[in-house]
């Protein structure tokens, strides 16, 4: 591995690392599942190039802390995934789930970068980078060719540069409201689209899952999406643009046999709530007009508190893996 062994790991290193494990262990048995039951043959080798990508990721991650003497964390094994259990999801939601993986690869691995220390941990983030962006331009490629890929409206062509002289740009309630800007549509089709793939695969947990709590949790996860899907929907009509995405609940079979453990569907989930929080953060920065922004404020919050209920499900079933912390000096001086 290099002379970097005589620098020890930095806390950036190691959560970035511990958390890219959890997150490619939970991948790698959702890859697995579906690889079972795929029938597209240009799907499947979309998915077995993604599992083979994340098997060399978690295997990467074992050798630096085997090395580091940092114990290797449980993450999701064979006991987390059922490939026999009957399929619950068809092709067209597999493509759609593996694009979604690659966005959340190209986030995640583009922060660990930005933050890694150490240069083996840099490089094994810059390869990574390389490599989910391939994947991703794959995967979009394959929605095209299939045509289930939905683009973002046209707008029309500045024929000249402007200066904004009116107070309305930044308004939204009253008055003479200003179009909505290129990057505001983008947002709305992006969001759309995660919500609309969100509300199939947790209608299709809500039908598999064993525990009571759990099933409920997924319940009401899957009314959030829907909801939040139709606020997207409706803001793109009322400026008479294009649907940013369709509902795939039709994609979802009615399978009530659970493929994936609760632990790891809950986890994923989370993952997911994660992920919607900062992307909506993001859209948040980026719409100056005022109606979007309190939209944006209200959903994050809604989704604040539902990702901390979901925090207290994982605790309250021993489900939350520890993940790496400062020392508890309080404690050491006693």
């Amino acid at each position: 591995m290099g002379n970097h062994q005589s620098i020890a790991l930095s806390a950036a290193d190691i959560s970035s690392l511990w958390t890219t494990y959890q997150s490619d262990t939970v991948t790698r048995c959702g890859l697995q599942y579906f690889l079972n039951h795929v029938e597209d043959t240009d799907i499947q080798q979309i998915l077995e190039e993604a599992h083979t990508l994340v098997e060399k990721h978690i295997a990467h991650i074992e050798e630096i802390f085997h090395l580091e003497g940092i114990p290797i964390p449980h993450g999701f094994m064979d006991e987390d995934v059922d490939i026999h259990a009957p399929r619950l999801f068809s092709d067209h939601l597999y493509l759609e789930y593996t694009h979604n993986m690659t966005i959340l690869m190209l986030s995640s691995y583009s922060m660990a970068l930005s933050v890694a220390d150490r240069d083996d941990v840099i490089d094994y983030y810059s390869t990574n980078l390389e490599l989910a962006k391939d994947l991703h331009k794959r995967t979009k490629e394959l929605e095209k060719e299939k045509g289930i890929y939905i683009r973002t409206p046209r707008i029309p062509i500045q024929s000249n540069i402007e200066f904004i002289q009116k107070k309305n740009f930044i308004s939204g309630w009253f008055g003479d409201r200003r179009p909505l800007l290129g990057m505001e549509i983008t947002n709305l089709v992006f969001h759309a689209k995660r919500n609309a793939l969100g509300h199939a695969v947790i209608t299709g947990f809500s039908q598999v899952a064993q525990s009571k709590e759990v099933r409920k949790f997924f319940e009401r996860g899957r009314d959030i999406s829907g909801k939040h899907l139709e606020v997207f929907t409706s803001i793109l009509h009322e400026e008479f643009l294009s649907d940013g995405a369709l509902l795939l609940t039709s994609e979802v079979m009615d399978s009530t046999k659970p493929p994936f453990s609760d632990r790891l569907m809950m986890t994923f989930v989370s993952t997911l709530i994660a992920s919607s929080i900062g992307q909506y953060g993001v859209a948040l920065s980026t719409s100056p007009r005022h109606d979007l922004s309190v939209q944006y404020t209200r959903l994050i919050a809604e989704v604040a508190k539902y990702a901390d209920d979901g925090t207290k499900i994982l605790i309250e079933n021993g489900w939350l893996e520890q993940p790496p912390m400062a020392a508890n000096r309080k404690e050491l001086a006693k």
